[in-house]
């Protein structure tokens, strides 16, 4: 599966004219074939979060290792399983960011458990956990065509109630680097609908996503 998105750049010439660029960014689903290029993108930024490898929704605090060489085994074994998914945006071939997202088996962790459970009505189908981008590419559109290619993705798996637990900013202008978990904004602007509050700033939104005919 490959989704196409356009992104628009512009930038001054020589003569301070402004030149408009099209370019065009690819979403393919984190799958074996995939994983040299997440690898690379993950080793261009030291792991991610401290060596984290995108590991922490997988596994529960009490399996963890907190080691970045285990984390990186843990995420290779289980992209080569099939059981750790992700919409990985590229540009040309090389990636620049995904959105991780999976079932709730294979995603277990997540922050402020019990008031999330408390205010629960039914389990989703899917979560949405943590979006990364690489430094260069940061505030170009990657988290919306991940966000994008994660929908086609589900979708194409067979649809279902999707959750996810942006950071509600207010409209405060925060570093990229903090906002692993989207912007309530964003999500909003998928067509996701606000549910309730959960922890500091944050919050749980959904929506149905129908199966790809």
């Amino acid at each position: 599966m490959r989704t196409y998105i356009v992104r628009i750049r512009s930038y001054a010439d020589e003569m301070g004219r402004t030149i408009v660029a099209v370019d065009t960014l690819t979403v393919r689903a984190l799958a074996p074939e995939a994983w040299d290029a997440f690898a690379a993108l993950a080793e261009r930024h030291n792991g991610v979060w401290g060596g984290c490898w995108c590991t922490w929704f997988h596994t529960l605090h009490a399996d963890k290792t907190f080691k970045a060489d285990s984390n990186r085994e843990l995420k290779h074994r289980l992209v080569m399983e099939g059981r750790a998914h992700a919409a990985l945006v590229f540009d040309g071939e090389l990636a620049v960011g995904w959105l991780e997202y999976g079932v709730l088996d294979e995603l277990p962790n997540i922050y402020h458990r019990k008031e999330y459970e408390e205010g629960m009505d039914r389990p989703p189908d899917y979560r949405l956990t943590c979006f990364f981008t690489d430094r260069n590419y940061r505030r170009q559109g990657v988290s919306a065509a991940a966000l994008d290619g994660a929908l086609k993705l589900i979708a194409q798996a067979g649809g279902g109630v999707v959750e996810a637990y942006p950071q509600d900013t207010g409209g405060k202008k925060i570093s990229a680097s903090f906002l692993y978990n989207g912007t309530r904004s964003l999500f909003e602007k998928a067509g996701f609908n606000y549910l309730r509050g959960k922890g500091k700033n944050h919050c749980v939104m959904s929506k149905t996503v129908d199966p790809a005919h």
